[in-house]
């Protein structure tokens, strides 16, 4: 199918982009990679009249290191980052989420920042940036402001950047040293999850300390297992012990009913998977 007409504009900094969706208001839609904005265009399912490419704007570029976090701009590639030595020191999470994504020409034209805003509920990145706690730096009309991943996702591809806003960067603790896995469930490969969990871990003497787990496609928006994150605290990293902790996984999803599985089956997986990946985080 093709799109209906557009016009485009690539400004070279963020002030000029801020500019043009200023201008355009709600008729104007800003492209990142473009993995996810314009196979929405090709189906007509959203008519700009205006397309922002951020692609030109090197300062939403790259991966820093700011002491107790690394920041990684909006319009870094998944590429990029998966070759970024600190981020698999640091963010072994994301680290291993982003390599699962899709394949490897979507990675090299991808960018975090467009994964985190599309917020597709079984996507790869938003139940990673969620699990580390992180902090979305957003610019718009107001001047900056920075929101917890937790308060981002505010429901089916939604959250909390707003018109005429631009999510500039991502800062993510730390977590050197954690254990992390990504497990995710498809019934063929490069597909959407029909459910996947983060799960990053801490333990001391085969005790876990700190526990993070969150979930893919188990409701509107990526969600922490609270539940069972409070169960794995204290106890040691067993198969029985992560197998108990993991049966309250799915305790108040919503997750979708859909030809891959309905809701009854996802809130099964879910379990198994996080008795999964918790135990694959304990032992990496």
């Amino acid at each position: 199918m093709i799109p209906a007409s557009f016009d485009y504009v690539a400004p070279t900094t963020l002030d000029e982009a801020l500019a043009a969706l200023a201008e355009h208001g709600d008729d104007a839609k800003v492209l990142g990679g473009g993995q996810s904005l314009l196979p929405v265009l090709r189906m007509r399912l959203n008519a700009p009249e205006l397309v922002v490419d951020l692609g030109r704007i090197e300062e939403l570029r790259g991966i820093r290191d700011n002491g107790d976090a690394i920041v990684i701009g909006a319009m870094t590639t998944y590429a990029d980052l998966l070759a970024d030595a600190s981020v698999g020191e640091h963010l072994s999470l994301l680290h291993k989420a982003v390599a699962e994504v899709a394949d490897e020409q979507i990675r090299h034209r991808g960018t975090v920042g467009g994964a985190v805003v599309h917020a597709d509920p079984a996507g790869d990145v938003g139940p990673a940036v969620l699990a580390l706690d992180a902090q979305m730096v957003i610019v718009g009309p107001s001047g900056r402001r920075t929101v917890a991943a937790a308060d981002f996702f505010t429901g089916l591809f939604e959250t909390a950047v707003g018109e005429g806003e631009v999510l500039v960067e991502i800062r993510l603790p730390k977590h050197t040293g954690w254990g992390a896995h990504y497990e995710k469930f498809v019934r063929v490969s490069h597909q959407w999850s029909i459910v996947a969990v983060a799960a990053t871990v801490k333990s001391d003497g085969g005790t876990f300390t700190e526990a993070k787990v969150a979930l893919a496609n188990m409701g509107s928006t990526p969600l922490r297992a609270k539940a069972t994150e409070a169960a794995l605290m204290g106890q040691p990293a067993t198969d029985d012990a992560v197998r108990a902790a993991a049966a309250s996984a799915a305790d108040g999803t919503n997750p979708p009913s859909d030809l891959n599985g309905d809701a009854d089956y996802r809130r099964h997986l879910a379990t198994v998977l996080t008795r999964r990946a918790v135990l694959a985080a304990a032992r990496s």
